[in-house]
């Protein structure tokens, strides 16, 4: 039987009377204290019941310390195959490396890669599975690869009338909105869809808006169920038990990575190549600031920008270790005061359009505008999103 359309299973969260509490400080919570939509097996083994079934999961697809698809197996589900994003299914590969689709070599499944060449499931890859499972760790924030999986896993899986259950997680970047919307034309895997930069919704939450609004091809729609947290709280950082990808190594990185993955369209480094990739940045032509890094060839940054080279630059780890609202936006001050003291050399490349979302960030910043001029252009774009956004929520706002 089929899965009803936007299905969505409510078990013991708290919900509507936590719109009312007062505004405070944003909290980090401990890890396990949220408790994903993998953890309720009551809630969507019985919908796999004599079901073949294909996963999409990495190494953040666990429920307490068993991966979900050890799990899985465990419980008798028929697994068929596995689907895994960028970086592996271990998550050991760098970004944007070409993973070949292999055998687990611990489980014995086929594992399919969808990246490079090969983003979208094809019909092949769909045989004989009768559901798709889906869970991955996202950080919210639009130029993270796995929101675009979902997109086209969703995609296909409509095409041939396959359910889709998403297993929703914590979004440790979903207290707040901000950045400019995608414009269409800057479409890409780093970005498919018209959404800010921040979008504060979990990735269960955003499955339902690409169905709900018919963004995938075609306008398709997905029969598509999510499986809720518990104890979500959107005005507190979610400490995650595992890192999601090689170079987001913690909460700090994480919480960072809105506003310094801009750095990936420049000749500025953020630290891949070191022990704090996403918490600094920095440049060798940089005036010296009392603080340097040396990228190096690592796991997860085989080629590293600047390699082997000083990098002065500005350390900026303490800042997310007291989260502050002030600080739920994106900072632009780094970036346009990385420009001033870069004007002699090429500051973008040709990365920079797509993280941004258009070509109007560039131009600006060339131009000298001020952070305050920048983010008035963003307004009314935000608050179109934030009215679809709210027909999507499964969880309570975060209290502006």
């Amino acid at each position: 039987m089929k899965i009803a359309l936007y299905k969505i299973i409510l078990i013991n969260i708290f919900f509507a009377t936590a719109i009312f509490v007062q505004a405070q400080p944003i909290a980090i919570k401990p890890v396990g204290e949220t408790l994903p939509g993998a953890s309720d097996i009551d809630a969507y083994i019985p919908l796999l019941k004599n079901k073949k079934v294909g996963v999409v999961a990495n190494q953040s697809s666990q429920i307490g310390s068993k991966h979900l698809v050890d799990s899985l197996i465990s419980l008798n589900v028929n697994i068929i195959k596995v689907f895994t994003p960028e970086h592996g299914f271990r998550a050991d590969a760098d970004a944007g490396a070409h993973i070949e689709s292999e055998q687990d070599s611990r489980t014995g499944l086929e594992l399919v890669s969808l990246y490079g060449n090969h983003k979208k499931p094809t019909e092949k890859d769909l045989n004989q599975i009768d559901i798709v499972l889906f869970d991955l760790q996202d950080v919210g924030v639009r130029f993270y690869t796995y929101i675009s999986t979902l997109t086209y896993v969703m995609e296909a899986c409509a095409a041939y009338e396959i359910p889709v259950i998403v297993l929703d997680r914590p979004n440790p970047n979903g207290f707040y909105i901000d950045g400019p919307i995608l414009d269409k034309q800057h479409s890409s895997f780093v970005g498919l869809h018209p959404v800010p930069i921040v979008y504060g919704m979990t990735i269960g939450e955003y499955a339902l808006m690409v169905n709900g609004e018919k963004w995938m091809q075609n306008q398709l729609k997905c029969d598509l169920t999510v499986i809720p947290l518990r104890n979500y709280d959107r005005n507190s950082i979610d400490k995650l038990a595992i890192k999601p990808s090689p170079n987001l190594p913690n909460y700090q990185s994480i919480f960072l990575y809105p506003s310094l993955c801009l750095f990936e369209g420049t000749a500025v480094s953020i630290g891949r190549g070191t022990d704090f990739p996403f918490q600094v940045y920095g440049h060798p032509e940089f005036p010296e600031s009392g603080f340097s890094f040396v990228p190096e060839r690592q796991h997860g940054a085989t080629n590293p920008k600047h390699l082997g080279k000083t990098c002065n630059g500005f350390d900026l780890r303490t800042l997310a270790n007291k989260p502050d609202k002030k600080l739920a936006k994106l900072n632009l001050k780094w970036i346009l005061e990385a420009y001033q003291n870069l004007n002699e050399v090429d500051f973008f490349n040709a990365y920079f359009e797509k993280l941004a979302g258009s070509s109007t960030l560039r131009q600006q910043i060339i131009e000298g505008e001020s952070e305050e001029t920048i983010r008035a252009g963003w307004e009314s774009g935000l608050e179109q999103f934030r009215k679809i956004r709210s027909k999507y929520l499964i969880y309570p706002d975060f209290i502006h």
